[in-house]
Order: structure tokens, then C-alpha cells, then sequence
């Protein structure tokens, strides 16, 4: 079966501290082709359209369009802080390998 992407508190909360919901934008989750690994992740603040999936929590939103949707199956939607820099990154089970970096998988 497979479920939507999870958004963690953590993510919402890092949402809420730029502003995303105040400039009337989602966290949008995408999923296309290329990357050293055959996809990639791109993420961004943009404007929710019609037909997105839309995750709320801590009045902020995260979006997934209807073609990223299964690529994001069973995934979770989280913020990290390291020494190296602060991003979203996506915990993905559908991916059976991935670059160093996290931004592209392979399936």
C-alpha cells in the first residue's frame, strides 16, 4: 500500500521560521529526472496549484505534484542542521541507492 509523504514537526516548524505561510507559499517536493543517480529532488518555495497534494501542520504547507506523488510513496519530509549546513531532506524507502549528497536517487 502505498501512503503519502510524512512531513515531520521539525520540518513545519523550520517552515514557520522563514515565513513560508506568510508569503502564502508551500515547501514544494518534486521529483525529475537527471542527477548523478537517475533522479533528483528539487526543492523550493513556490505557490500550490490545483491539483498538488497538500501536507499541513503548524499552519504551513508542504506540496507534492501528482507526477512526483509515487516516487514519494511511504517517504518522510524532514529538516536537518549539521556542521555542514542546514537543509529538507527526504527519507526515501522507494530509493535503492543515492548520491553522497541526498539530492538524487536511483530506483
Amino acid at each position: 500500500m502505498q501512503l503519502p509523504p510524512k512531513v515531520t514537526e521539525r520540518a513545519f516548524e523550520r517552515l514557520a521560521e522563514i515565513g513560508a505561510a506568510d508569503q502564502g507559499q508551500a515547501l514544494r517536493v518534486a521529483v525529475e529526472g537527471g542527477g548523478c543517480s537517475g533522479f533528483q529532488y528539487e526543492i523550493a518555495l513556490d505557490d500550490p496549484k490545483d491539483d498538488d497534494l497538500v501536507l499541513e501542520g503548524a499552519g504551513q504547507k508542504v506540496v507534492v505534484d501528482t507526477i512526483s506523488l509515487p516516487f514519494l510513496a511511504n517517504a518522510v519530509i524532514d529538516f536537518s542542521e549539521e556542521l555542514i549546513g542546514a537543509r529538507f531532506v527526504i527519507e526515501n524507502p522507494n530509493a535503492s541507492s543515492s548520491c553522497g549528497c541526498g539530492t538524487s536517487f536511483s530506483m
